[in-house]
């Protein structure tokens, strides 16, 4: 394959064969169908990201919610993708005592700051790694 994209892109001009249009069209297909599975792909590692690790208790201690602009700009007025985005950080000992944090985007402050207060001091499980302790990981069904 190697060979081929070489063979395009050196051709000077040539006729484009039927395997060029091929190869062109199967990684055009790729990227896009990359693109438009990102966030299921991103769902699923993870829902699978420290499964399997063991649990400990955990308190959280601290709830923040911060403003996140849309940065890219946008040919339509009304597309604005700007979010609040609530942080919730747990303390956990493991045998050290250690920190973590969760974050979960809200479309608005209030809803935002409404999730985040509702777990502040709240006792959860978190899933800490066993080669790695000052890592972990709180999951969704874990709130």
């Amino acid at each position: 394959m190697i060979p081929s994209i070489a063979g395009i892109l050196l051709s000077g001009g040539g006729p484009v064969t039927g395997f060029e249009i091929k190869v062109a069209f199967l990684v055009v297909v790729v990227v896009l169908l990359g693109a438009f599975c990102w966030g299921t792909i991103e769902d699923w590692i993870k829902a699978a990201h420290g499964r399997n690790w063991p649990t400990v208790s955990a308190v959280i201690d601290i709830v923040s919610v911060a403003f996140i602009p849309d940065d890219v700009p946008s040919a339509k007025a009304d597309l604005d993708n700007s979010y609040y985005l609530a942080t919730l950080t747990y303390t956990y000992r493991n045998p050290e005592p250690q920190m973590g944090d969760y974050s979960k985007g809200f479309g608005s402050k209030e809803d935002a700051q409404s999730w985040a207060d509702s777990y502040k001091g709240e006792t959860i499980k978190v899933h800490v790694d066993p080669r790695d302790p000052t890592r972990s990981v709180l999951r969704d069904e874990d709130l």
